[in-house]
């Protein structure tokens, strides 16, 4: 289906960064106000849709007792939470403990101020873009606020003084810095393209065709790495609950939780928002709509197009948390840095050359269609190739593993243990012995030596 918008008239290209700077303070207060309700209400709608979406797939019927359709019960957990008491454990950095989740909190509602919601109105007399404010860079204001934010997570397990908490803290300061890097690569292009970093402007170059058609490898790698941002499931390793209780969060409780919980749906709708804007076509309706109806990008109306899309992503989000499994850590390190890093790179250098030959003259939309698919496949087979070839060295080291133990690499008696023999490092484990209260060897039971605790 083509994505053809109406051909650019004056009046539909949308604002730029002219047109900002000049409300008076009661409108800026009243945007501030607005995007703040809004951020508050998506989370609201966000937790009832996850929890009503996947009720459904796994047959289950989900929230409904809080209000109809059970549509309260996120409201009456916020309250619950605020109302919890609130515990310190013992041996906490205090001052650190209680501004890492503000860290968190609030850079998530901060980069949601450059997303357009729609073009010029009027408000009560006075012609606004329907946006709190923009930037030349205002994309990187959005990476800056996402890297403020990690800087809550890794302070909240650090300061905990918990070894789950530190585990999960660490995990995501490695996860974040591999998966910011890939998706800063995929903007690259759009930015190629638009020739901007202003938001309003990347909506208004993409007034005849959508940057998901044209850069289909950039959009494939941001929805990746987005993932990897939003620290949800497949790649929520940082609050592991299987492996590391609730990661970095582990010792936190009643508001101070709460907001852990809101920063991961605001960055859940911000995520959606930007891919929304940098690819979708920002607030434009698509091109059925806008063949056939003049009106469809003015006024209002661009709102309700920009919602649809922002919630078709919300969805996707809940929709891989209800099908995919936790990966592992080895998985989504080698995904970050051997696939979508060296992939993204190369995509960039095949964007610049084709956008030289553009600004040479040259008509290149075909040729960048044909690039697109293929570049796609090359990710596709890249992706297949290294879960394939994962598999095989796994395989190889089970069986060099049981060649250990049946030589006796793994002990019977008092034989030391290598705790790393044939698998990932883990912290050396005193298997024949361990160690009691000051520093005294104790030497272990039968019921230790045979497994059971």
């Amino acid at each position: 289906m083509s994505l053809t918008a109406l051909a650019a008239a004056p009046a539909e290209t949308g604002p730029t960064l002219e047109d900002f700077g000049k409300d008076p303070w009661w409108l800026i207060l009243g945007k501030v106000l607005v995007i703040f309700v809004f951020l508050v209400v998506t989370v609201l709608l966000s937790m009832w849709v996850e929890r009503r979406v996947i009720g459904r797939m796994q047959l289950r019927v989900g929230p409904n007792r809080a209000g109809p359709f059970g549509l309260l019960q996120g409201l009456a957990d916020g309250i619950k939470l605020a109302l919890k008491e609130d515990i310190v454990p013992r041996g906490v950095d205090k001052v650190v403990f209680v501004l890492a989740p503000i860290m968190s909190a609030t850079p998530a509602f901060i980069a949601f101020s450059i997303i357009p919601f729609g073009p010029e109105v009027s408000i009560f007399g006075h012609h606004t873009p329907l946006q709190g404010t923009d930037l030349p860079v205002a994309v990187l204001l959005v990476l800056a606020m996402a890297s403020m934010g990690a800087y809550g997570v890794v302070l909240a397990g650090w300061s905990s003084m918990s070894p789950y908490s530190l585990l999960g803290g660490l995990r995501s300061s490695a996860q974040i810095i591999s998966y910011e890097i890939a998706m800063s690569l995929s903007f690259v292009a759009v930015f190629l393209f638009a020739g901007t970093m202003s938001t309003s402007e990347i909506v208004a170059a993409q007034v005849d065709t959508w940057y998901v058609i044209l850069l289909f490898p950039s959009f494939a790698v941001y929805v990746i790495t987005m993932m990897g941002e939003s620290n949800r499931i497949p790649f929520d390793l940082p609050e592991g609950e299987g492996e590391i209780v609730g990661g970095f969060h582990t010792e936190y409780s009643s508001l101070k939780f709460a907001m852990f919980f809101l920063a991961e749906y605001i960055n859940l709708a911000t995520l959606s928002a930007l891919c929304t804007t940098l690819f979708l076509g920002g607030w434009r309706a698509p091109a059925p709509i806008s063949t056939f109806w003049e009106g469809a990008n003015q006024g209002w109306w661009p709102v309700l197009w920009f919602l649809v899309k922002v919630w078709a992503f919300i969805f996707f989000f809940v929709w891989l948390r209800g099908s995919l499994p936790r990966v592992r850590y080895d998985q989504l390190m080698k995904l970050g840095w051997k696939v979508l890093m060296p992939f993204s790179l190369g995509w960039i250098m095949l964007v610049a050359t084709i956008q030289a030959f553009k600004n040479e003259g040259y008509e290149v939309r075909q040729i960048m269609l044909i690039t697109a698919i293929a570049a796609a496949v090359v990710l596709a087979a890249t992706v297949l190739w290294e879960m394939a070839r994962g598999g095989s060295e796994e395989e190889a080291k089970a069986g060099q593993s049981g060649s250990g133990i049946a030589a006796g690499g793994v002990s019977k008696g008092d034989a030391p243990v290598d705790a790393a023999a044939g698998g990932f490092p883990v912290p050396p484990m005193d298997a024949p012995h361990y160690h009691g209260k000051a520093g005294k060897t104790r030497t272990p039971s039968k019921e230790v030596t045979s497994g059971t605790h």
